[in-house]
């Protein structure tokens, strides 16, 4: 019976040591992408590959549009919209915005269900980059850990450029130039108020709003966004 328990043990030291190794070296691999980001652009994200794979399961030749432009050609409005929008105190915090996410935990429990986020830009880039969509203990974990090394590594101006030319803006549509060209036949360079305002309020729900471009909801926080323009401060 010893044996049999000092045999179990052994198994289960055995795999804890192993879930350790694989969390160690799946966080170095990604301080090396992140490391490699400060003077490279990423080529794809987990969110894009995810993105794809779900378009190829109704089309196998579906592509994703996706350009990358420099920071100097996105449009200020853009940038000053989705800081008014998605986080307001970014050139602040350090990666994390916890007045925010306190608001937001009262906002959820007073609902019942998730209503609010609180995520920062560098937590949504983070989350965009490496890893899904599903809610979960350990996404949100390794969410912070990945945001942590992001604004030590990164500057402010180089996790908005990033984030700009990511994140997703509706069905295989990432970034801020491709966005443009979808909804407004135009560049990202040459985004007004109000358009640029209407994508930021997109953001939360992109592929719904890609649908729905005229729902209300979004007509209506367009227009918050669009007020509160020339408050936001960026990089």
């Amino acid at each position: 019976m010893a044996k049999a328990r000092h045999s179990v043990g052994w198994w289960v030291g055995r795999i804890l040591l192993a879930l350790v190794l694989f969390v160690l070296l799946w966080n170095l691999w990604i301080f090396l992408h992140v490391w490699w980001w400060r003077d490279h652009n990423p080529d794809v994200t987990a969110f894009m590959e995810e993105g794809l794979a779900r378009l190829q399961q109704e089309d196998p030749e579906a592509e994703l549009h996706h350009k990358w432009v420099p920071y100097g050609q996105i449009s200020p409005n853009l940038k000053r919209a989705l800081v008014a929008s998605e986080d307001a105190k970014f050139l602040d915090h350090d990666g994390f915005d916890w007045e925010g996410i306190q608001v937001a935990w009262e906002k959820n429990l007073k609902k019942g269900r998730i209503v609010a986020g609180g995520s920062t830009i560098s937590q949504q880039l983070a989350k965009n980059l490496f890893l899904s969509s599903g809610r979960t203990p350990w996404r949100k974990t390794e969410e912070a850990v990945i945001t942590v090394m992001l604004e030590h590594l990164l500057d402010k101006r180089r996790i908005f450029e990033i984030y700009l030319n990511v994140i997703e803006w509706g069905n295989g549509v990432f970034g801020a130039d491709a966005a443009a060209r979808h909804y407004y036949n135009t560049s990202a360079a040459n985004l007004g108020t109000g358009q640029a305002a209407k994508l930021a309020a997109m953001v939360p729900n992109p592929r719904y709003y890609d649908d729905h471009r005229s729902d209300r909801k979004l007509l209506r926080k367009a227009a918050i966004i669009q007020r509160r323009l020339p408050y936001a401060d960026i990089p």
